[in-house]
């Protein structure tokens, strides 16, 4: 079913503070779902609510974080969220840096002791509308087995990156380091639908099409994505001083306990290295010039990162409102916090 964007966020909204937040961390929490949801990254999005909501009901994100944010130079910051939700951290932090490239070019801010902040695309997003060039990246628990192994060792670990141009497009390029992201496999299962045979292996490592059947994913481009997915938690991880690779604190197996990720933004300033008009009219002739490339046979047209997001946007708005399972926004209406339905899963939630 259809869900007006401005319903669908005060539905997350409302679930979030029933759960026990308040209404600022809330509504930065459901900002970012929607955002997702609008864009048709569903598995970020509101099949993200019930989770959330049974974790901060049984204490595992703080309710109201005391952030404590120093200045380690520069250029680089750190900040501590107190395991608040991810969201609201990250967010926070993007700000921040936005203003420390303002002033000396370049900025790395550092997040620990976060929860999962949802699509980092919004985030890289936030700095590209400052006109600003901007990565982000962030560990997760792990669930990937590594090129050539067997058992799971790294996290999904995304990378997120913006770049404006000087006619409102902006490049986000969002993307896990395996070959499709563990939402999207809990997207197929609330779906009911089986998942293409190069996104998963099951317990005895063979490629599988069933959902509910996943026992690690793979690596996007095998020793590549592999190095890839290494260097992100190098980066949120070990940079920071926390967890790494198969220590990372799982997402499911105790909802009262905070989780100790971590995420690295780094955010540069154009005017820093170029003109800045000169910077973003290269990147509109970029994507105009992509454009104009002929599309091989079965692909109709080229997009630029972001845009597919953009149009699928566009579309739910002339639908009036972004497509939701019907079993999902069952749950958002209704009054309960969440069905105890993520506590003490594994790294799958099964």
């Amino acid at each position: 079913m259809h869900v007006e964007k401005t319903k669908l966020f005060e539905l997350m909204k409302n679930k979030f503070v029933k759960a026990g937040v308040n209404e600022k961390t809330a509504n930065a929490m459901a900002e970012v779902l929607v955002w997702a949801d609008h864009r048709g990254i569903h598995s970020h999005g509101a099949v993200r609510v019930e989770y959330y909501a049974e974790r901060i009901a049984k204490g595992g994100i703080t309710n109201s974080p005391e952030y404590k944010f120093e200045k380690t130079g520069p250029s680089s910051a750190v900040l501590d969220a107190d395991n608040g939700a991810g969201h609201e951290a990250a967010r926070y932090a993007m700000e921040r840096a936005i203003e420390i490239a303002e002033e000396n070019g370049v900025a790395v801010v550092g997040i620990k002791h976060m929860s999962h902040s949802g699509a980092l695309g919004y985030f890289t997003e936030m700095a590209a509308k400052q006109n600003m060039v901007a990565l982000s990246v962030c560990q997760s628990d792990p669930m990937v087995v590594p090129f050539g192994g067997t058992e799971a060792y790294f996290g999904t670990n995304p990378i997120a990156f913006s770049a404006p141009s000087n006619d409102n497009r902006i490049i986000t390029f969002d993307m896990a380091t395996t070959v499709q992201a563990w939402g999207k496999v809990l997207d197929a299962r609330s779906k009911g639908e089986k998942i293409p045979d190069t996104w998963a292996v099951d317990k005895n490592g063979a490629p599988t099409t069933d959902s509910k059947d996943v026992h690690a994913l793979v690596p996007v481009a095998g020793p590549k994505g592999y190095g890839l997915m290494m260097m992100v938690d190098v980066l949120s991880g070990s940079l920071l001083g926390l967890p790494f690779g198969k220590h990372v604190s799982s997402m499911y197996h105790d909802l009262t306990k905070g989780r100790d990720l971590g995420q690295l933004h780094i955010v540069i300033n154009p005017r820093y290295f170029t003109e800045i008009e000169v910077f973003k009219k290269q990147i509109s002739t970029m994507l105009d010039e992509l454009k104009e490339q002929p599309a091989a046979p079965g692909y109709g047209e080229i997009y630029y990162p972001g845009e597919r997001g953009l149009l699928r946007a566009k579309k739910y708005d002339e639908a009036g409102g972004i497509e939701i399972v019907d079993d999902i926004y069952e749950y958002l209406i209704s009054d309960d916090i969440h069905y105890d339905r993520f506590h003490g899963k594994n790294k799958f939630a099964e």
